[in-house]
């Protein structure tokens, strides 16, 4: 049988030990790493925002007295005395701009079918998703000051989001290497959580929001430029990047996105991201635009990519 002498201990207490280091430095290294996938995230939503008030017309039109109405009760109509035998031009005239003020309250009141009044409105939810080379940091850069400087809690704001993210990326269009699209047309009433369930399913791909603007809300957290690599470490340490992740998700009143192309080639980018940037801001219902890594020192490796984004095509 061996015996362990002290010389033995000691060798083996040196060996535990260098295994313990490189073991702290393997885990911490991985701690680091995940702490890179820190992502930005901007936007809001303008579901509950309050229809306009519907007009209506108030019963002593034309001279503050109900000498020209009937009755007062419900229906209306002039006397034939004040149209003089049913020939005073100015009567009819007036009649003409009663029924106009009339037929306008009334599309107040029930919507035109085109507008977020009515329940039945037809309603667009969308997804576009860029994936570009690393190469591409400014734009990192671009959508943070975006985040930082955008008011999110009112509808002109949402629309300034929207419109300056397709511009950022419409500016970098010999980097984009990935994207992915989809789109549902639905009604206004299951709009809301629709897009919700959506932004949830993005949300959770990301390990870690260090900056968010939505609704008007800025939150920052522990950034990831204060988790930069330590530069005395060995090289095999090191992480490897090359992408960068931009995601929008939209919800637009109307139809006008329900004819977006599915993403195949740069060509239906340019032509999308020009139809993003061109929405009317009373149409605009929702835009949150998410990013990751959201500091400019980082970006993912294809492997991240390709883990975390499976549906992303190359073009």
């Amino acid at each position: 049988m061996q015996v362990l002498t002290s010389n033995s201990f000691k060798n083996w207490g040196r060996s535990l030990g260098v295994v313990s280091l490189m073991a702290i430095a393997i885990l911490g290294n991985a701690h680091e790493a995940h702490a890179l996938r820190g992502a930005g995230r901007a936007g809001g939503s303008s579901f509950s925002r309050p229809s306009a008030p519907s007009r209506s017309v108030s019963p002593s039109y034309g001279g503050g007295s109900n000498t020209y109405y009937g009755g007062g009760g419900g229906g209306f109509f002039f006397l034939p005395m004040f149209f003089g035998g049913g020939s005073s031009l100015f009567g009819l005239i007036i009649l003409v701009i009663v029924a106009g003020v009339i037929l306008q309250a009334f599309r107040g009141n029930s919507g035109d079918g085109t507008g977020i009044t009515s329940n039945n409105s037809k309603v667009t939810v969308a997804k576009v998703q860029v994936g570009l080379l690393a190469s591409a940091r400014s734009l990192q850069q671009n959508l943070t000051r975006l985040a930082l400087e955008s008011d999110t809690s009112n509808a002109e704001g949402l629309a300034t989001v929207a419109r300056e993210t397709a511009i950022a990326l419409m500016r970098h269009p010999e980097y984009w290497v990935y994207v992915s699209s989809a789109s549902e047309n639905t009604k206004f009433a299951l709009a809301e959580q629709k897009f919700n369930g959506l932004v949830m399913s993005e949300r959770s791909k990301l390990n870690d929001e260090v900056l968010s603007n939505v609704s008007g809300r800025v939150l920052q957290g522990k950034t990831a430029t204060a988790n930069l690599p330590d530069s005395t470490k060995p090289l095999g340490f090191e992480i490897p990047s090359e992408y960068i992740i931009v995601t929008m998700l939209i919800a637009v009143a109307g139809e006008s996105l329900s004819k977006l192309p599915t993403l195949r080639s740069s060509a239906d980018l340019q032509s999308t991201l020009s139809t993003i940037g061109s929405i009317p801001t009373d149409d605009l219902l929702a835009i949150e635009v998410l990013w990751e890594p959201q500091s400019d020192e980082f970006t993912l490796t294809s492997d991240e990519v390709l883990a975390v984004y499976p549906d992303l095509v190359r073009i």
